[in-house]
């Protein structure tokens, strides 16, 4: 039976027994920040369990995408652990119970297939239940299963919770033996290899509180309503109706595996035993390419894409390892993704056709990913190879934790790679020092962008001054200029003309740097002097901070002040951000919901945005998108902001930027009808005001971001009328219209190159014209020839190989020859060095005369060598130097 169908007849069950069913929720868990991805498929029910929401139905059925990684080492190894897999669930919130799940459960698995059903042996099903769960046992006996399949269990296999307190219960676990061929006789608790469980039945019916692990809590009492959660393997229950030994061996999998077994000439199954644990390395690096290519294919299709914090590194280790395994089975033929993950995409389709409508932005990650990839193993290996070998060389079986970071910081290469290579060579690595040194690279880092933002200002005096006075009020949404106090100077008891100092003021006009946009600028002005803001900073949440620089007089805490921003800047800043936002959504019309903001930087008048997209944007579909969104300006919407819940935000479809974090309020920027996004930054009252939008330019910044840069208003009208300028002058020396320039310019530089070739031609011909003069003119210094001369000034590095070597061809072979030929360019000298194969036969080496006239600089082989980067007055020194050694 195939996946699909299975899939399908869960579904279906459970529909006819009343229930709704739930599509499957995307595999980023946004909502719950404890989770990277839904890792079971009752997560996206949690808000009913835990009585925050009301559920819209009594009855619930699902199959859930999940992801789980902790066991990601074990990946292969077993028959059960799989990154990506499906979890087919039935929920019941207050309505049916114990009775009712496992009489469900029980009809699905037993009935017959052409019934519907999944048609298992029900002399073959055994159940597991919780210690002192009677009621659950007899349930069992009355439904036909024999008191000898009913095993009792403690909390750690048979009683569940979220591990926090809240809704728990004991469970009930359906296992099915596979027979004799897989292990050993006696049940579950004998063996979990040949008696495989397929399917979890959880009784929510207790309130659990101080958690203090997964078996010890504390029972408050029972729920008012009583809940069942259920959870059945889609790839468990699917090898055991295939009549597989694991889950990589099912419909969806095997083909992957089957293709990397014959891209590799490997044959898989070749140990003797059904038991995954005895299997062949080859066979575990086979189910780790089939089970990591198609989590990868899953990951990226919901929007994930590789990189190197949270999901990201999670996607980008898993295609990783994937790639790794396959060419660790002697795959070194070019990128093997092109090949499998299309097979991947076929067997998931039928699922989830997503995957095929999707598939050409979903390879282009995977695809850049792997090429990236491939470049990191070339360098890191070969360094991480030579640190091996040197820790086994000093008799040591710890690799330093120093190498680690050094792969890591220089080379890009994961610690979790380096773990893994050196495991296979017997060593261990130092990870406590590589996480110390992480740990200092991170404090630098964020010291130094600290500093950089609070000018080396003590952190204890922002946390002082945040605790005396509190937050301080932004006003600056509904106000440019406000009467205020000076609530504190940073480390000063007051600041006279020319210093520099940090201020706080008890309200401000003045938007403090964040979201992408830039900070207010403007002046202060007291009873006793003025300042001038140079930078306004949140260094701790609730704390606005100017950096302040004293223009006239002294100022002083306490004093009334008077604080008035650049409206001018403040207006230009405001057009760029409201600009951003509308980049952001044409983006996505045309690029579709993965182009999401990835960074983002509004300054007067111009923009810079950044976002995730897999390959570069063409320059037509750039066109389109500045075109929509000057169309959008001449709408003249109303830009409009407003406070509310996250909830409802999500609900009315706002962007949320991905990886910020948000409180239960937030605040909601829209234009018009077109962009709705969460933002704290300052914008327009209506789109017309931006008056014009002119994309620059887009360009890479990184594997799968990409960046925009625009100019707003006035700034882009200058840079339009500055290129007016520059057209028509170019037209005017090209004589043509100005359409087209463009053509002439493109005609000319290609004549220019053609030009700047022919006279590369001309200028090498003539510098060998002499090549066999030279030869004739060797001087014989103890029975070799040598010729010792300097190349024009300016002739290229490249010129002077050639001459070298046409020269010593011109040397009879069996007449000792070295050739010496010094070159002049930029101020400075470079040498090139070339024997024959009788000099070499004397014991002399290019690359030793070379170094020994640079003073150990350069480098090369025996027959020819190279070196440079002295004044241009040594030239002849290098000859003679040469000549010497001789």
């Amino acid at each position: 039976m195939k996946t699909a169908e299975i899939k399908r007849r869960f579904l279906a069950h459970f529909e006819g027994a009343g229930h709704t069913v739930v599509p499957s929720a995307p595999l980023p868990a946004i909502a719950d920040p404890n989770l990277l991805f839904i890792n079971a498929g009752m997560v996206q029910f949690v808000p009913f369990f835990l009585g925050q929401r009301t559920p819209p139905y009594p009855r619930a059925a699902s199959v859930q995408k999940c992801i789980r990684t902790p066991d990601i080492d074990e990946v292969g190894k077993t028959s059960r652990h799989g990154t990506f897999f499906q979890m087919n669930g039935n929920f019941s919130f207050g309505d049916y119970f114990k009775e009712g799940a496992i009489k469900l459960a029980w009809d699905l698995s037993t009935k017959p297939v052409d019934q519907g059903g999944f048609g298992l042996d029900a002399d073959r099903i055994w159940a597991t239940v919780y210690l002192d769960d009677d009621e659950a046992i007899e349930i069992w006996k009355r439904t036909g299963l024999p008191a000898e399949r009913i095993v009792r269990r403690g909390k750690k296999d048979n009683f569940w919770s979220m591990g926090i307190p809240g809704p728990a219960g004991p469970c009930s676990e359906l296992y099915y033996d596979r027979g004799p061929a897989y292990g050993r006789e006696g049940g579950p608790e004998v063996d979990e290899d040949r008696y495989l469980e397929f399917w979890n039945l959880v009784f929510m019916q207790y309130e659990i509180t101080n958690v203090r692990s997964k078996e010890d809590f504390d029972i408050v009492g029972e729920l008012p309503n009583k809940n069942i959660d259920t959870g059945m393997g889609l790839e468990r229950i699917a090898s055991i109706l295939q009549g597989v030994d694991n889950l990589y061996e099912i419909d969806e999998v095997n083909p992957v595996l089957a293709k990397a077994a014959e891209m590799t000439g490997k044959r898989y199954g070749q140990a003797v035993s059904h038991v995954a644990a005895e299997s062949h390395p080859d066979d575990v690096r086979l189910r780790v390419i089939a089970d990591h290519v198609r989590t990868a294919l899953m990951v990226i299709s919901d929007g994930v894409t590789p990189s190197n914090e949270g999901r990201g590194y999670v996607l980008r280790r898993i295609l990783r390892r994937a790639i790794r395994s396959i060419r660790l089975l002697g795959w070194h033929e070019g990128p093997a993704l092109p090949i499998l993950l299309p097979i991947a995409r076929d067997c998931m389709s039928p699922s989830y056709p997503e995957v095929a409508a999707d598939y050409e932005r979903i390879s282009q990650y995977a695809y850049g990913e792997e090429e990236a990839f491939l470049q990191t193993l070339r360098a890191g290996t070969t360094i991480l190879d030579l640190a091996v070998t040197e820790t086994k060389a000093a008799a040591k079986s710890v690799l330093p934790g120093d190498k680690a970071f050094q792969l890591h910081d220089t080379y890009g290469f994961p610690i979790d790679l380096t773990l893994e290579i050196a495991a296979e060579q017997g060593l261990t690595v130092d990870e406590e020092g590589f996480r110390r040194l992480m740990a200092e690279q991170r404090t630098r880092a964020k010291a130094d962008a600290k500093a950089r933002k609070t000018g080396h200002a003590d952190l204890s005096q922002f946390r002082a001054a945040l605790e005396q006075g509190g937050p301080v009020e932004f006003t600056g949404y509904r106000e440019v200029a406000r009467e205020s106090v000076v609530r504190s100077l940073l480390g000063a008891a007051a600041a006279g003309q020319g210093e520099e100092v940090s201020l706080v003021l008890d309200a401000t006009p003045f938007y403090a740097e964040g979201g992408g946009q830039m900070p207010d600028l403007g002046v202060i002005t007291t009873g006793s002097g003025k300042v001038e803001v140079l930078d306004v900073q949140t260094p701790l949440p609730g704390l606005i901070v100017h950096r302040v620089k004293v223009l006239e007089g002294e100022i002083r805490p306490g004093e009334s002040a008077f604080a008035e921003i650049d409206t001018a800047r403040r207006r230009a800043v405001s057009r760029a951000h409201t600009a951003t936002h509308l980049i952001h959504q044409t983006m996505r019309n045309f690029l579709g919901e993965s182009a999401t903001q990835a960074g983002s930087l509004n300054a007067p008048g111009r923009l810079r945005f950044d976002f995730n997209t897999p390959g570069a944007v063409p320059q037509s579909v750039l066109h389109d998108v500045e075109q929509q969104v000057n169309e959008v300006l001449l709408r003249d919407l109303l830009v409009h902001a407003f406070i509310t819940s996250q909830e409802e935000a999500r609900k009315l479809g706002a962007m949320a930027l991905f990886g910020e974090k948000y409180g239960d309020e937030v605040r909601v920027v829209e234009v018009g009808d077109y962009a709705r996004e969460l933002c704290g930054g300052t914008h327009v009252e209506r789109s017309s005001q931006l008056g014009l939008v002119k994309i620059l330019s887009e360009s890479s910044i990184g594997s799968g971001v990409r960046r925009v840069e625009a100019l707003v208003g006035l700034d882009a009208f200058g840079h339009l009328a500055r290129e007016h300028v520059l057209v028509s002058r170019l037209a005017e020396l090209f004589r043509v219209p100005g359409d087209q320039v463009a053509d002439r310019v493109e005609q000319t530089v290609a004549q220019l190159r053609d030009a700047e070739r022919e006279l590369e031609k001309l200028r090498t011909q003539l510098v060998l014209a002499n090549a066999g003069g030279l030869a004739d003119a060797a001087k014989d210094v103890h029975g070799v020839a040598y010729v010792g001369t300097e190349a024009p000034e300016g002739t290229s590095a490249n010129e002077v190989r050639t001459l070298v070597q046409e020269i010593r061809g011109r040397i009879p072979a069996d007449r000792p020859a070295v050739v010496a030929v010094a070159a002049r360019a930029g101020g400075k000298a470079s040498l090139v060095v070339g024997l024959n194969a009788a000099a070499k036969g004397r014991g002399l080496s290019a690359g030793d005369l070379v170094k020994g006239a640079l003073s150990g600089r350069g480098g090369g082989n025996a027959d020819l060598a190279q070196g440079g980067g002295v004044p241009a007055a040594e030239a002849p020194n290098l000859l003679a130097a040469v000549e010497r050694a001789l």
